[in-house]
């Protein structure tokens, strides 16, 4: 994604897998910030991608946070803290029912008011109000005070409120998922509450976010392109079954991002491996610079010569000193094959007058390493992601009949040339269907030349991914509000980091608590579902090792826990449709914990294995199994076993009772045991309530991502 300074406006990018289509945002003039997750299948949803990032102005701050509005939630047998600004000094108080409670704002004019909510239910009507500073003896008032200001908020609940972070699958709308459409139209559910949290980087602590409360019906849960959170509806209906108190729901979710994203810098503090982006960062803070979130764009912007001036994208730009190209030799034409380096590309072509009726797609294959693509000087897409191949639809308005101009700027790192694809899969193809192939001469201009020892970013994602700048953007203007606890979903983004997880995850979590001011704040975590293409031999994957590292989490930390879904999921898609189940089986641990119901919210756990009398099998022994194991597949799967040499081996499982018996040939004294143990395993291992066997291993030989950093 092209952020040049000069760029025109910013896009809402609908995403289906290996499809992109741009349309312009009638809301382009608000400064959001938001991601786009460059992988092989991505969220069919809306996002904004910045294509103008100016110079940061003095935040507003008003006189009562947004997050607190008409038709929201106060959490229930808490005391709530309401926040906002005025004039130093002024008096404010928040009133609810009879009980009422003041607070003079402070020397930067935030003032914070700690109110105990009544009982739960309602609705209630909630009064702030501002009580003039008195400036002498003769009582006059200052004028630029709030000078008597009142807000009144109406239609507000007491109940539970949840926090809804995470990435894209916590971000996947109800309107994609399974049974989310039928489930959207059948709600009508005036106790549940819903805040978008609009996406926002930071470089430092933003205190607002953009949103508004609205009560849950099919118009509010289905509103944008793909609508609210399958997962977080899916949990509070299965929630609201047993248990009838309003629920208010804040999805809080960038497609895409890691979990150091969304964690102030307080909190990575420990954690020497974000040194250096932390570092950058405050360079970055310091000289004022656009607040991209990201290292590319940055990059870009210190040395990239062609947004320089003129932008080199411009159809009138003069192109009489670039050389003359083959597409899928340029780097080599320009002797640049074994180097990193950024280039611009120029083709003329001519399509059709009249166009053909219907929306024309530009399809470049897979690129080597990060592509921006413009038609006649207007930005129509971009990915970074390699293995992604690129396919963008461009706006109705951008061909015109006769002669248009292609642009493109490439930055490749490390293949021979940029385009890997074959030349035939590279061209536009019209509305009619039409294809103009593209893989012939192009002009091409050096624009950056970075062999050493030019300096390279520090990441080459063109969305949010530098630590702090969600934290800062999207949580920090949340807090300290008052809250039952957080569902998260995330974990795709740091799975080639599995190992630095385990200490990320946890950190995250504290720095969390902290800082809504509250050390026990309940987590439920959603253990990765099944995904890539099963391992026909058992070794060790990046979702394997994060679904321990949430799980270890879950043991090192109280009021924690995991929800298994390795039974869900799909091969070829980061973004399975399934979310009610994983919905749903949050809920169970939200009502085993914090609603303390007798229900089963656990499948077997892994409690120990013991070889047998006669060394040749492991006995594996399970939490959570009480009435006996239960297999749903035609084997028991999928186990594996391996002795001193540390050779794995698929294991011949049977259970007996609430164990399991596993043994294999090839290992005649096994001594560990793994189960489920490679991103999409054959998982068939269930306890009588029907929940799933979370995946273990009994060894603690390293992981094949603790070098990765």
């Amino acid at each position: 994604m092209f952020l040049g300074k000069n760029a025109e406006a910013i896009f809402r990018l609908r995403i289906h897998p290996g499809k992109w289509i741009g349309v312009p945002d009638p809301d382009h003039r608000k400064p959001f910030v938001s991601s786009i997750m460059f992988q092989r299948c991505l969220l069919p949803v809306f996002v904004l991608a910045l294509l103008s990032a100016p110079a940061r102005a003095a935040e507003a701050k008003p006189f009562l946070s947004p997050i607190f509005g008409d038709h929201m939630v106060l959490q229930r047998d808490q005391p709530n803290r309401f926040w906002g600004w005025t004039a130093p000094g002024e008096n404010v108080t928040v009133q609810i029912e009879n009980a009422s409670e003041r607070a003079t704002a402070g020397a930067d004019g935030r003032w914070e008011i700690s109110l105990r909510p009544p009982k739960a239910g309602g609705p209630y009507l909630v009064s702030i109000s501002a009580s003039p500073v008195v400036n002498g003896n003769d009582g006059s008032t200052d004028a630029a005070s709030g000078r008597g200001r009142k807000v009144e908020l109406h239609d507000v609940l007491v109940g539970d409120v949840w926090l809804c972070g995470g990435q894209s699958n916590m971000e996947f709308g109800i309107k994609s998922a399974n049974g989310g459409p039928e489930a959207a139209a059948a709600a009508h559910n005036k106790k549940l509450r819903l805040f978008s949290v609009k996406s926002q980087v930071g470089y430092s602590p933003k205190s607002t976010v953009a949103g508004e409360w609205k009560v849950a019906t099919p118009e509010a849960l289905t509103e944008g392109y793909a609508g609210f959170s399958a997962v977080a509806y899916f949990f509070a209906q299965r929630v609201m079954q047993d248990v009838d108190v309003p629920i208010g729901l804040i999805q809080d979710a960038v497609g895409g991002t890691p979990a150091e994203t969304w964690t102030s810098s307080k909190g990575l503090e420990g954690i020497k491996d974000f040194a250096p982006q932390l570092a950058e960062i405050a360079r970055l803070r310091e000289k004022g610079a656009p607040e991209y979130g990201n290292y590319i764009m940055h990059w870009y912007d210190e040395y990239d010569v062609g947004i320089r001036g003129k932008n080199w994208s411009e159809p009138s730009i003069d192109d009489s000193d670039w050389k003359t190209v083959s597409l899928m030799k340029a780097f080599d034409a320009l002797k640049l094959a074994d180097v990193p380096a950024v280039v611009w590309l120029r083709r003329e072509i001519v399509v059709p007058n009249p166009l053909p009726a219907g929306r024309a797609v530009l399809h470049l294959g897979v690129v080597e390493k990060m592509d921006t693509s413009f038609v006649n000087g207007r930005w129509v897409g971009a990915s970074s992601w390699v293995e992604n191949p690129r396919a963008y639809t461009l706006p109705p308005d951008v061909l015109v009949p006769g002669r248009n101009q292609i642009e493109l700027r490439v930055l490749k790192l490390k293949s021979r040339d940029a385009f890997l694809s074959k030349p035939e899969d590279i061209y536009l193809q019209l509305g009619d269907g039409t294809k103009i192939p593209l893989a012939g001469e192009w002009k091409a201009k050096v624009s950056v030349d970075a062999r050493a020892p030019h300096p390279l970013p520090l990441g080459y994602e063109n969305y949010p991914t530098m630590p702090t700048v969600l934290n800062n953007g999207m949580l920090q203007p949340l807090a300290p509000m008052a809250l039952a606890g957080v569902l998260w979903y995330q974990g795709e983004a740091n799975a080639e980091r599995a190992y630095q997880y385990r200490t990320v995850l946890p950190a995250m979590i504290e720095d969390w608590r902290r800082s809504f001011r509250n050390e026990a704040l309940p987590f439920y975590i959603v253990s990765l579902p099944a995904f890539q293409t099963r391992k026909k031999q058992p070794g060790s994957d990046g979702w394997a090792e994060l679904r321990e590292a949430q799980a270890l989490t879950a043991k090192k930390l109280e009021q924690v826990d995991v929800a298994v879904t390795i039974d869900t999921g799909e091969a070829d898609n980061i973004h399975p449709k399934e979310k009610k189940i994983v919905g749903e089986r949050l809920a169970l641990l939200a009502l085993a914990d914090y609603y303390k119901k007798d229900v089963m919210a656990h499948g077997p756990r892994f409690v120990k294995a013991e070889q047998t009398r006669n060394g040749t099998a492991l006995r594996v022994h399970f939490a959570n199994a009480e009435g006996g194991l239960v297999n749903r597949g035609e084997e028991v799967g999928e186990f594996s076993v391996a002795g001193d040499d540390l050779q794995w081996h698929w294991a011949k499982a049977v259970i007996d009772g609430e164990t399991v018996i596993v043994s294999a040939p090839d290992v005649p004294h096994p001594r560990h045991v793994r189960y489920a143990w490679q991103a999409n395993p054959l998982a068939s291992l269930y306890n009588k309530s029907g929940l799933p066997a979370e995946p273990f291993r009994s060894d603690e030989w390293p992981y094949a991502s603790l070098r990765k950093k």
